[in-house]
């Protein structure tokens, strides 16, 4: 009998026993479950299988119940990885743990995303990673990457590397070279003695910076799991072991093949550590997007304990927590303005240069810098809760995405590795048996050739290398990728919708026109109107509020005010009476439109809302009110024409309006006077033309953004947490949806060109190193020239994904309308 074995998970959706009474017929309904305990009260279930059950087939069948499972994700960092076969190891691993439902190992940033089930800890998965064969740790969002260390030690062995092979190198290779160099060393050292002293220098080598490569390439292969260590180490050994055997034991070998190969074995391992070097350090420059943001937290702040002021760790700030800012502080967390008044400079979050005004019942952004006033706030959110915390987490989770190629990769470098030593073990048995004398020197140099040549990092390194760049890039031009498959999704869409008011239009109404009839004082109307609008707290009346002030009108005082639901309002203003509202008050009030009505109608066309004014029962004035359209939007729409996309726009204003901001943007297809629900519908319809991303302002358009194939919300930085949208873009430059898809085709074609370099390369390479070449031209391979090709192959790549980095935002200045 199977011993039993319980998996507990969280489960959300649960109001009552009858969904208790659910969920235990679905967990119940498969073969291996013996027995579902769900708890209402704690939300959980307890499921006792027979060990034929999955975290994830408790997530399916949680899903199609209607309930889902609520699972932890952990990220940890991991040390020793060295190739793409690695990573397919590591998952497999923490994939054979029934608790796990997912994990995503990322090779360029050494770190493995693990979704569970709440009863395993971190501790336990730590384990698991460990028990194949690397070190692992829990990571902080953020936080310094590991690899600073571990650059600072290969740089450190790469030197001493380079000193203990150069003499190998010259001692060998020189005499080769320059024959009255080699006759000059033979005579004073004697061929024992050189052969001695190379022997010792590349014992000192293997022993020492070279250890690393038998350290983990050894227990992989008696494991049955090669990875790239384990070909090094094959490759090394075979060199510097035929070397030690010609050297002691030489008259065991038939005189022609008494030729040792310590330069080999030594160049090699300085090579590799080289190219490892290199490799870690522009793979450290392609996480410079995080330890950026991560730069812009404060370290401490001032806060009010028991009576007085201290100044604490910003760790130790908690909700609720008053908080005292000094002029040209950082603003700790993220909280209410409860005193003071200054300007904060949050170009940080929004992009926007220029400071924002804070004083009483302000909202403030954790990492944004603060001018020349004092503030006193109370902290609202802290710890991971912030909006810096939320941004610097979603770069990461964008980082470590994996797109659909990088799944292929990894299965083929599975195989690889164990492919290429059957081929370096084949490739010698041929030269042994067929190959011309020298055979057995032949046989090594060909074998230890196609080991040394066809390590596959630059395989494992091609795709996540150009995400974590591409996406860092991306951070740090307002777009922020909270799925790294929209980098590849964004490349299949046809059509962009857009909702209109907030993202087109800024979504709030300003005051555009305003006349007077002759006669009439316009700036003395304007004052009067201003005054009576005051007291009305309509978007409307606001607008023209703020239109008097930009114009240095200062508004009159009203003494008496009247709101008319749905028309306008009444008011008194000095001597005089005054009524402002549509065409239609003025008709109920018996008032000529007169000569305004034309300039009423041609205001109406071009999508504007009119007004007319009244003085004393005399129609004598004439305002418009209109939400602008962003100065950015008809650049961007141009920019995705000219990438050969349609442009949409839904809208649930009113058709005529609509049509007028869609006629000037030149957008083909709109879309009015739908609700939420709508827009789904209507997004149903576009994607008859192909694959649709939604651009809306991530709070009313959630049903919209959720349903597009790629969801692009667009606000002021404190909405980056909608969880519908798999893009946001910070501030509300509409550049940002043109950056987008520049990045997005940027990070496309990089990984392409990675990738066909890193399969080209061995496809190319492993033949000539195993002697294709050698029937025309007399040539083989030599395994120092295949360290150098195969380290220069993954330096190569990494820093073709760093060319991400000079990636310029597109330009999105306002461009004339068209004629």
């Amino acid at each position: 009998m199977q011993p039993r074995q319980v998996i507990k998970v969280g489960i959300d959706g649960m109001n009552c026993a009858s969904c208790v009474g659910r969920v235990e017929r679905a967990l119940g309904s498969r073969p291996a479950v013996r027995g579902a305990d769900v708890n209402l009260a704690t939300a959980t279930a307890t499921i006792t299988h027979d060990g034929n059950l999955t975290i994830s087939d408790v997530e399916t069948l949680l899903r199609d119940a209607g309930y889902p499972a609520r699972l932890n994700t952990s990220v940890f960092d991991i040390e020793g990885m060295s190739c793409a076969s690695c990573v397919a190891r590591v998952e497999a691993a923490l994939m054979a743990a029934p608790e796990i439902a997912s994990a995503q190992v990322n090779f360029a940033a050494g770190s493995a995303k693990v979704r569970h089930a709440e009863q395993m800890g971190t501790g336990q998965i730590a384990e698991l990673i460990e028990r194949s064969g690397y070190k692992a740790s829990p990571h902080q969002a953020g936080q310094a990457e590991p690899g600073g260390d571990r650059t600072s030690v290969l740089k450190r062995d790469t030197v001493l590397a380079f000193l203990l092979a150069l003499p190998v190198f010259l001692l060998e290779m020189g005499g080769h070279v320059v024959p009255a160099f080699r006759d000059l060393i033979v005579g004073a050292l004697g061929t024992q003695n050189l052969r001695l002293l190379q022997f010792v220098l590349t014992t000192l080598i293997l022993m020492g910076p070279g250890r690393q490569f038998f350290r983990s390439g050894v227990p992989a292969l008696l494991k049955a799991a090669p990875d790239m260590n384990s070909l090094v180490a094959l490759g090394t050994a075979a060199a510097y072991g035929y070397s030690t055997v010609v050297t002691f034991w030489g008259s065991a070998l038939p005189e022609d093949s008494r030729h040792v190969y310590f330069e080999a074995a030594a160049v090699i391992v300085a090579l590799l550590l080289l190219g490892r070097y290199l490799e870690a350090r522009a793979k450290g420059r392609t996480g410079e997007a995080i330890r950026k943001l991560a730069g812009l937290r404060a370290r401490s702040a001032r806060i009010e304990r028991d009576g007085s002021v201290v100044e604490l760790s910003i760790e130790q700030i908690r909700v609720d927590d008053v908080v005292h800012v000094r002029p040209g502080e950082k603003i700790a967390v993220d909280g209410e303005v409860i005193s003071g008044q200054s300007w904060v400079d949050e170009s940080m979050i929004s992009g926007e240069p220029v400071p924002v005004s804070k004083q009483q019942g302000a909202d403030v952004t954790g990492g944004t810098i603060n001018g020349n006033g004092t503030l006193t706030f109370r902290a609202m959110r802290v710890g991971r809760d912030t909006v810096l915390a939320r941004i610097i987490a979603m770069v990461e989770d964008a980082q470590a995405a994996r797109l659909p190629i990088q799944g292929l990769v990894n299965r083929v470098t599975m195989y690889f590795v164990p492919a290429v030593i059957a081929i370096a073990a084949l490739t010698a048995v041929l030269w042994f048996a067929l190959g011309p004398q020298p055979r057995l020197t032949h046989a090594l140099v060909a074998g230890v050739a196609v080991l040394i040549i066809a390590c596959p990092c630059a395989m494992g390194l091609a795709t996540p290398t150009s995400i974590m760049v591409g996406t860092g890039r991306a951070a740090e031009m307002g777009v922020l990728f909270r799925k790294g498959d929209a980098l590849q999704a964004l490349q299949g869409v046809k059509v962009v919708a857009f909702d209109k008011t907030g993202t087109l239009t800024q979504g709030i109404p300003v005051m555009t026109d305003f006349e007077a009839v002759a006669g009439v004082d316009r700036k003395g109307l304007l004052a009067q109107v201003a005054g009576a609008e005051a007291a009305s707290e309509h978007p409307v009346a606001t607008a023209i509020f703020a239109g008097a002030k930009d114009e240095d009108i200062q508004p009159m005082q009203a003494t008496g005010f009247e709101a008319i639901t749905g028309m306008g309002v009444r008011a008194r203003i000095g001597d005089h009476d005054l009524l402002i509202g549509a065409e239609r008050l003025m008709s109920r009030s018996d008032l000529d439109v007169g000569p305004l009505a034309e300039g009423a109608r041609v205001l109406s066309e071009q999508g504007k809302t009119t007004m007319f004014v009244a003085r004393d029962g005399r129609v004598v004035g004439l305002v418009a009110v209109a939400d602008p359209v962003r100065d950015s939007a008809r650049s961007m729409v141009r920019q995705l024409h000219g990438r050969g996309i349609r442009v949409a726009m839904i809208t649930g204003d009113g058709r005529k309006t609509a049509e007028r901001v869609g006629a000037t943007l030149g957008i083909e297809d709109v879309v009015a006077e739908v609700m939420p629900d709508g827009k789904v519908a209507a997004i149903e319809e576009l994607r008859q033309l192909g694959p649709v991303a939604f651009v809306g302002d991530g709070i009313n358009d959630a049903p919209a953004l959720a349903s597009a194939d790629v969801g692009v919300a667009i606000g002021n930085g404190t909405d980056i947490a909608i969880e519908s949208a798999d893009i946001v873009l910070m501030g509300h430059d509409l550049g940002g949806v043109s950056n987008a898809f520049a990045i997005s085709a940027a990070t496309m074609s990089n990984i392409r060109q990675n990738l066909f370099w890193a399969f080209g390369y061995n496809t190319l390479l492993i033949p000539i190193a195993a002697g294709a070449l050698y029937p025309v031209n007399g040539m083989l391979l030599s395994p120092m020239l295949a360290a150098g090709a195969m380290a220069l192959s993954s330096v190569l790549v990494v820093t073709n994904a760093l060319r991400l980095r000079l990636v310029r935002p597109v330009a999105t200045q306002p461009m004339p309308a068209a004629a």
